[in-house]
């Protein structure tokens, strides 16, 4: 009997992955794609398989380690989530020119809604721009069947192939197969090439045209080809409204065959799945603009596929209004589409839940929330350039004034003292805030440029020793690969001193007043004549990452009778402990939240709290 397994769609992926022999994985992590490299070191231990898998510093370094693997003729892919593939988009452009040997397949997985991203970007669009393939898959089996297809379309025309899921397909399950995972055995080569490798811009023009070329061979791939799925409603007479279809690819399109069936539609209305919606078939093209009167195109976020169909009267979708031009297409955002565009009843209005909503906030003890609450004890009516991780919800306490992208809170607190100081205006504190990893990341090059360009503010790099935001994995402070091999680790303060700053501190936030007094003497640094950027790092381990030991003792917080219930401390500091029980009542603590840090007893100004210790 043949195993079958429910799997994660990412899980899927690396199942997919390793099913088409890939030798080597580099990522950085993010969601929704997180769970794929994390997947990927699970089977390599089951099954023993000899790969390198490895999280990368940045999408950058990651998209080049794996694509010099590609070039010895081994497959390999790079993961990563959408608006990280804007970081790698540099060796993306090129490498579409220079073309790969080994399968190279990159992943790319976007947030529709988003539920975890500052943009709702579509990586379809950017692989127009870059000119690779894309394949859009619209369950976790198709996910898995589309890496294998990614890498042995890639292998063939020696082209990057991108590989875009969507949230919705990166964490949903479902039933499949398993099949035996092969053991690969291309031995790396590296034939030296300089006239592709490396490229002059006279022999990149000669790469453009044969990229073209590529591309045209590709969209007449019988195995990408786009698929009608419900192929009865080609019979004679069925065609409804006078000769409408629907064109779509991904997720949607799952929806969409939902709606249709249960609106009784399916065998009435031809639908067409495209596994890759660029580039589309000159002849599917032809046939479809001749074959119909209208036709719809239902597609996650952008209009990758209506740009390709240049007959406007016949197109209905996001470029006509038809589709929203944002947000998630859900099932029942799917089913109005579907109603208008066929001419039927609009469906009754669905209402939303009347659950009561809670605000995202920091994890009860989280060292962040005390590190934050410093920040504005230190420099109060400052500016406050924030960054991307969990962190970002300093937001709530008043202490994330903006928030760009990776590394951009040290460039952006540059640029507001850059501001002050040529318009000769009184310069408020400048308190710039970043996690480790985001400083490995990106803010190192962001912290060079400060300090030459001579700006002057406080940075304090949140290090809580891991990613936290998407499932603890390593930093290059840790010391140990994603193995568990030791490895060198990186020191940040190191790091800030080589970067010319001269002002480093390190403290534990859990000890309030002497980060406190850190914080203070990084911000006369700042001001000082011959002063220059500060760096704080305010260390203490993640309180959610259960690899970090528990070092400190544990104290159990007590409300006595000078809490007249004014709140300061639920508002101030919302730690989810804190528990507010109405005006001028004292507040309580919940016991099953608490962590028993103790911060808490210095943040309320009428001694109200009391910390009795309870041993380690």
């Amino acid at each position: 009997m043949t195993e079958r397994s429910i799997l994660l769609g990412n899980e899927a992926i690396a199942l997919g992955l390793l099913e088409a022999e890939c030798t080597m994985a580099a990522s950085y992590p993010g969601t929704p794609a997180s769970e794929i490299l994390r997947a990927l070191a699970s089977l390599k231990e089951r099954h023993k398989l000899d790969l390198h898998l490895e999280w990368s510093i940045n999408e950058k370094a990651a998209f080049e380690v794996a694509l010099a693997n590609s070039y010895t003729g081994r497959r390999s892919a790079t993961i990563m989530k959408q608006v990280g593939l804007n970081v790698a988009a540099d060796p993306l452009m090129s490498a579409a020119y220079t073309g790969v040997k080994g399968g190279f397949v990159l992943i790319s997985a976007d947030d529709p809604g988003p539920h975890s991203s500052q943009t709702e970007q579509d990586s379809r669009l950017i692989a127009m721009v870059a000119k690779i393939p894309v394949f859009d898959p619209s369950s976790p089996e198709e996910a898995r069947e589309y890496a294998r297809r990614a890498c042995a379309l890639s292998e063939k025309h020696e082209i990057p192939v991108m590989l875009r899921p969507t949230t919705r397909v990166c964490h949903a399950r479902q039933d499949m197969d398993l099949r035996p995972v092969p053991h690969p055995k291309q031995f790396p080569l590296f034939e030296k090439n300089p006239g592709r490798w490396a490229a002059t811009p006279k022999f990149r023009l000669v790469l453009h045209r044969q990229l073209n070329e590529k591309l045209a061979r590709i969209s007449r791939d019988p195995d990408c080809a786009p698929q009608l799925v419900n192929g009865d409603a080609l019979g004679p007479g069925t065609r409804d409204g006078g000769r409408a279809c629907i064109v779509g690819s991904g997720v949607v399109t799952a929806h969409a065959q939902e709606i249709l069936g249960e609106l009784g539609l399916w065998d009435r209305v031809p639908f067409y799945r495209l596994p890759m919606p660029y580039p589309l078939p000159e002849s599917f093209r032809d046939d479809l603009l001749s074959s119909y009167d209208r036709i719809l195109i239902l597609e996650e976020t952008d209009p990758v596929i209506e740009l390709q169909l240049q007959n406007r009267e016949k197109i209905f979708g996001r470029t006509t209004g038809h589709v929203p031009t944002a947000g998630e297409l859900l099932p029942e955002v799917v089913e109005g589409i579907l109603r208008s565009f066929l001419g039927l009843d609009p469906s009754p209005p669905v209402e939303p839940p009347a659950y009561p909503g809670r605000r995202p906030t920091l994890c009860a003890g989280c060292p962040h929330r005390a590190a934050f609450f410093a920040i504005k004890k230190a420099f109060p009516k400052g500016i406050y350039p924030g960054d991307i991780g969990c962190y970002t919800l300093g937001l709530n306490l008043g202490v994330v004034d903006t928030v760009l992208c990776m590394g951009a809170s040290i460039n952006q607190a540059a640029g507001f003292y850059h501001a002050y100081r040529s318009a000769r205006r009184d310069m408020p504190p400048i308190c710039a805030t970043i996690g480790d990893s985001t400083f490995f990341h990106a803010g190192v090059p962001a912290l060079m440029n400060a300090v030459v360009q001579g700006a002057r503010f406080v940075l304090v790099v949140l290090d809580n020793s891991t990613t936290a935001m998407t499932g603890h994995q390593p930093t290059p402070a840790l010391g140990r690969n994603l193995d568990g091999i030791p490895v060198p680790r990186l020191s940040i303060a190191e790091l800030a001193k080589a970067c010319g700053v001269r002002s480093v501190a390190e403290g534990d936030p859990y000890d309030f007043d002497r980060f406190l007094d850190l914080l203070k003497a990084a911000g006369r640094h700042a001001g000082a004549e011959d002063g220059g950027v500060a760096v704080v790092i305010a260390k203490r381990p993640c309180l959610m990452d259960r690899n970090q030991p528990r070092t400190w003792p544990r104290l159990r917080i007590e409300v006595n009778e000078k809490c007249k219930g004014c709140d300061f401390c639920v508002k101030q500091f919302e730690c989810p402990a804190l528990r507010p029980r109405g005006e001028k009542e004292p507040i309580v603590i919940d016991d099953s939240l608490c962590s028993g840090c103790g911060v808490c007893v210095r943040v309320c100004p009428h001694g109200a709290l009391e910390a009795v210790s309870e041993g380690h």
